[in-house]
């Protein structure tokens, strides 16, 4: 197992080219991340030494490609897709209720998600507060404010 100190110094130093090459191959901030994690937690428990500096980096190149690799062909990652592309896939019938649901998917996402919890979930502002970690009165500020910004986006008059 490495010291405090040595894994500081390999994350210092290979932290950029780990998250590069994580979001080239994912394509996905919060994937990159948990990869990250993963890589600097192998370098930790590795108590191989290296043959010097290019060969540490050659290994946590490696180690990286590969997770990214697994994590691709994961049957978890093959089963999802995110939340826009499902909702998109799925998309309503109409030109109207199209242009609605791509007018939730344009909000900022903490508008966007108390919005499409309950709208089109059927959530109510309790339970969004409870799947969230928020207090229904700050759910329903949100509320408020993302159909003030949906009003507006479709063209409507904004309340003041």
């Amino acid at each position: 197992m490495r010291s405090e100190t040595e894994l500081t110094r390999a994350i210092e130093q290979y932290a950029d080219t780990v998250r590069r090459i994580c979001l080239v191959h994912l394509k996905n901030q919060a994937d990159t991340e948990d990869i990250f994690q993963n890589v600097f937690l192998k370098y930790a428990l590795r108590s191989a030494p290296f043959e010097g500096p290019e060969h540490e980096k050659a290994w946590i190149i490696r180690v990286t490609v590969n997770a990214c690799k697994d994590l691709l062909r994961s049957f978890f990652h093959s089963r999802t897709v995110p939340l826009e592309e499902a909702i998109r896939q799925a998309a309503p019938a109409t030109t109207e209720q199209r242009e609605v649901l791509l007018a939730v998917l344009a909000l900022p996402e903490k508008y966007r998600n108390v919005i499409y919890l309950h709208y089109y979930e059927g959530y109510s502002a309790p339970e969004i507060g409870a799947l969230l970690g928020k207090k229904p009165n700050t759910v329903y500020t949100l509320l408020t404010r993302g159909r003030q910004m949906l009003k507006t986006a479709l063209g409507g008059e904004a309340d003041a």
